[in-house]
């Protein structure tokens, strides 16, 4: 075989393979990101079942705060209908999340209702889906910053171009002490 045969078919099949292999990269981490989406998603769908429960166990003892229980439950059908992008989930979250938090500020006030046993396990359960819910939102964040490092870098982003890849939004909380649930004191129950 002649050199220069062997050269130009390196020179077209080298390029030809790359392109392939970042192509592949961008297909797994295109699938990668959407999966990690849903676990988030699925994580999300089971605090907002939580939250009903833990309304109506509050309503039974804090009658006269029915107007904060009934804008939690309205942040919570905001934030379960929606279904734009991260930034926008994590938008309605926020402010979900603000609201629980006054569910057990309130909560606080009722010794009753921070010793009975349906709120406190729900309590739990939110806390374990909250933590949950941190785990899915690092994973996610993670392949969306492998992706968007692909996308941008250089010469992965023609390829990423040539395949209209769009960048992804993170999902992220607004503040640090809005990442964790608050957990009441949950001791012995007073007398």
């Amino acid at each position: 075989m002649e050199p220069w045969l062997i050269i130009a078919i390196v020179v077209v099949l080298v390029p030809a393979i790359w392109w392939i292999a970042v192509y592949n990269r961008f297909v797994r981490l295109k699938h990668t990101v959407a999966e990690s989406w849903a676990d988030i998603d699925v994580e999300l769908k089971r605090r907002y079942e939580l939250i009903p429960n833990l309304v109506a166990t509050v309503k039974g003892y804090a009658k006269h705060e029915a107007e904060l229980l009934e804008r939690v439950v309205q942040l919570r059908n905001q934030a379960m209908a929606n279904r734009g992008s991260a930034a926008s989930q994590a938008t309605d979250e926020n402010a979900l999340l603000r609201g629980v938090k006054s569910v057990f500020a309130v909560a606080e006030a009722y010794p009753q209702l921070k010793s009975d046993a349906n709120f406190r396990a729900l309590q739990e359960e939110l806390a374990v889906t909250e933590d949950r819910i941190a785990a899915a939102r690092r994973f996610f964040n993670a392949n969306v910053r492998e992706l968007r490092n692909l996308r941008e870098g250089f010469p992965t982003g023609v390829v990423g171009g040539a395949m209209g890849i769009e960048l992804p939004t993170f999902f992220e909380l607004d503040s640090d002490h809005e990442r964790v649930v608050p957990r009441l004191d949950l001791g012995a129950p007073r007398t």
